[in-house]
């Protein structure tokens, strides 16, 4: 055998042993995942399917991990002429989502009261004392996917609740909360439209770099076989 081929073989099998090691990590990685994945699924259905919650006292508890998607009812009214409207697309089309604050005896709470679609002019606005219950969401700082929230324009794209509360009376919830629907089927809003969807593609990432380990393994042992049977 050639001696500069004697000096790659160890350079090579260098090169096989980090990459299968590597691939193996990132399986390993991705099936931890998995365990995480489900353990948070299994999670936010026991919240959304529990009984409904008193609205929390302690704002400054707020955590996402721990609060997201909690059912929770509260009582207060609405201070319809404070609605904020932000950029919607949902399972009915595009629209807004009709931001109100609700008075409550503890402060103001931003209530997500559900979907109107871009060409709605009028929709319900509740007077009087109002009980909601929904779920318990966290705010969305910034905007959305490459257009950002403009509060001198009035343009909202993202449930951002620090930015909307600076126009709102003090002191303002951390959280808002997903409505439920209230009336019939065709009342606007339309509430009830919280998407609680968790992609869980980890299973099949894990097999993915568990497949392209052994096949960089198979492939070295390949080339080592082919190295070591006798030339002419």
């Amino acid at each position: 055998m050639p001696g500069s081929q004697k000096k790659r073989f160890p350079v090579l099998a260098l090169v096989a042993l980090l990459l299968v090691a590597g691939l193996v990590a990132l399986g390993v990685w991705q099936v931890q995942r998995l365990a995480w994945k489900r353990d948070l699924i299994a999670r936010i259905e026991a919240r959304v399917h529990a009984p409904p919650a008193p609205f929390p006292t302690d704002w400054s508890s707020a955590d996402r991990s721990r609060d997201e998607y909690r059912r929770v009812t509260l009582s207060g009214h609405f201070l319809n002429d404070r609605a904020t409207l932000v950029q919607a697309a949902t399972v009915r089309g595009s629209g807004f989502w009709v931001m109100t604050p609700l008075a409550t005896d503890g402060g103001t709470v931003l209530i997500n009261r559900g979907f109107i679609p871009a060409r709605a002019a009028v929709y319900a606005k509740p007077e009087g004392v109002v009980r909601i219950t929904g779920l318990l969401r966290m705010t969305e700082p910034g905007g959305g996917f490459l257009r950002s929230n403009d509060a001198a324009a009035n343009r909202w794209y993202s449930r951002d609740v620090t930015a909307i509360a600076r126009a709102l009376p003090a002191p303002v919830a951390p959280w808002f909360v997903d409505a439920g629907q209230s009336g019939g089927p065709d009342a606007l809003p339309v509430g009830s439209l919280t998407v609680i969807r968790f992609p869980n593609n980890h299973l099949v990432y894990a097999i993915t770099w568990f497949t392209l380990a052994a096949m960089v393994a198979g492939a070295y042992i390949f080339v080592m076989r082919v190295q070591k049977q006798p030339r002419p």
